[in-house]
């Protein structure tokens, strides 16, 4: 009996190991390693990493080919921590794979970074970035390749028809209808979500389809503007 459970208990540790992304580190130099709760900053492929940053090395987040937990908050969050345990307080964002027919992770190659005044950069990036003299609200919306190739499905703002999504597909939109709204979109079944627009902000919708009967059923999530900013950018399309 207790063989049968130390057997199951390998095979649950297998199994969950298996789901996680692949990690793999180049590291020059290391520091003491950081308090998990200390917050690690992210510079993203278009920004320029702040003067006298000191480059520690690379790590690379995949797909074991097996991996499940490989949404790029995940990938991300996986990053911070190696970063950490190195007395990294920052990376820089060098490469990203998006998902597609190849593999359905997110896949990331950073730079582990330490900057001496991090603190004062934290606070300056959240700081409120809505634009003021905008009368309207962005909405950016996209969806990856991958399942569902086949299938578009339009995305309606209440009763207004606002764009039909694609496989490897992004758009952006202008909206002046401020307050609660209601996002939706149908095929064989409906899915909605609500957002609240506000004038000079940006919002990001990732868009997808999951499998269903005959046709797949359409997704709609609301993505922080960190995350949205980073997966949209990352979509290529001639």
């Amino acid at each position: 009996m207790h063989r049968q459970r130390l057997l199951l208990f390998f095979n649950i540790l297998l199994l969950v190991s298996s789901c996680a992304p692949k990690i793999s580190k180049t590291i020059t130099r290391s520091y003491a390693p950081l308090d998990y709760r200390v917050d690690v900053l992210v510079f993203d492929l278009q920004t320029r990493i702040p003067d006298g940053a000191e480059e520690m090395g690379t790590v690379k987040i995949g797909d074991t080919g097996f991996t499940t937990a490989c949404d790029w908050k995940t990938v991300v969050e996986t990053a911070k921590t190696e970063a950490r345990k190195v007395g990294g307080n920052a990376i820089k964002i060098t490469e990203h794979k998006p998902p597609s027919a190849a593999s359905s992770c997110h896949r990331i190659t950073a730079s582990v970074l330490r900057i001496e005044n991090a603190g004062e950069i934290a606070a300056v990036a959240k700081n409120d970035d809505a634009a003021a003299d905008w009368d309207y609200a962005l909405v950016h919306l996209y969806r990856f390749g991958g399942a569902g190739a086949l299938v578009g499905f339009d995305v309606y703002l209440g009763n207004e028809l606002i764009c039909r999504t694609k496989n490897n597909w992004k758009t952006i939109i202008q909206i002046r209808n401020f307050g609660r709204n209601t996002l939706w979109a149908s095929t064989e079944s409906k899915t909605e979500i609500p957002v609240i627009f506000e004038p000079g902000r940006e919002y990001y919708i990732c868009c997808g389809i999951r499998m269903g009967v005959a046709v797949g059923r359409p997704t709609l999530q609301v993505m922080d503007k960190n995350t949205g900013k980073a997966e949209f950018d990352s979509i290529k399309f001639n």
